[in-house]
């Protein structure tokens, strides 16, 4: 048996991204281990036991370009909920930034957001 364990996602800022995800979104701060010239950030969203994200800082000029667009400008992340409308509503409250209204697809219902980095992400409740 194989599961995803985690992916990086690259920042500008621990601390930052640390408090957007966690503070403001509620993602669980899993580890925060300082290894010297860089740490060990993994962050996994409320509730959730695998599928973790590592933050990332960004240290060089081919990473700093990449922030925002690690996925060619496509939504790489899908945030899973099991109640869209309370969720959708919360982060709206938390001035997260969404690109759409919920739309109904097929597969759920979604609506695109995106983090003050750029990422963006699909908040998805599927069907």
């Amino acid at each position: 048996m194989q599961n995803l364990y985690a992916f990086s996602l690259l920042v500008p800022d621990y601390d930052v991204a640390i408090e957007f995800y966690c503070g403001t979104l509620g993602f669980q701060l899993a580890e925060d281990i300082d290894q010297g010239r860089k740490r060990w950030v993994r962050i996994l969203p409320s509730g959730a036991r695998q599928g973790s994200i590592i933050l990332a800082r960004a240290d060089n000029e081919q990473q700093i370009a990449a922030i925002g667009n690690q996925f060619g400008g496509r939504v790489g992340m899908f945030l899973h909920t099991n109640s869209f409308a309370q969720d959708h509503a919360a982060m709206l409250a938390k001035g997260v930034h969404f690109e759409e209204s919920p739309r109904h697809e097929p597969y759920g219902t979604v609506a695109v957001w995106q983090d003050p980095f750029g990422n963006r992400w699909d908040l998805l409740q599927l069907a």
